[in-house]
């Protein structure tokens, strides 16, 4: 290969290097016998932010595979939805998603 120009020495910059990353997360609703759809999409709704539609395709997943991840975030993010959704009386957790 042939460089056309001066050469100049080898200039080192100073990098910022990321060192410490927050592992992605999935905000897990469980499947009951006790909360109805409408409580658990009304949930969705005030508590993540999904409209409706999402919430009510959400909630019909949950019912017939017995969870789903209704979310995805940092554990910080996730951390308060989860515990007003389980303040609810809807099962919640956070599960950390494999890499």
């Amino acid at each position: 290969m042939a460089f056309d120009g001066p050469t100049r020495p080898y200039e080192s910059e100073d990098v910022d290097v990321l060192t410490e990353t927050e592992d992605p997360c999935s905000l897990i609703v469980w499947n009951d016998e006790v909360n109805t759809f409408e409580h658990v999409i009304e949930t969705l709704i005030q508590v993540c932010g999904h409209s409706a539609e999402q919430a009510e395709q959400c909630a019909y997943i949950i019912h017939y595979q017995g969870k789903y991840a209704v979310k995805q975030g940092s554990y910080d993010e996730l951390k308060p939805q989860c515990d007003a959704i389980t303040d609810r009386g809807i099962g919640a957790t956070i599960e950390v998603v494999a890499a």
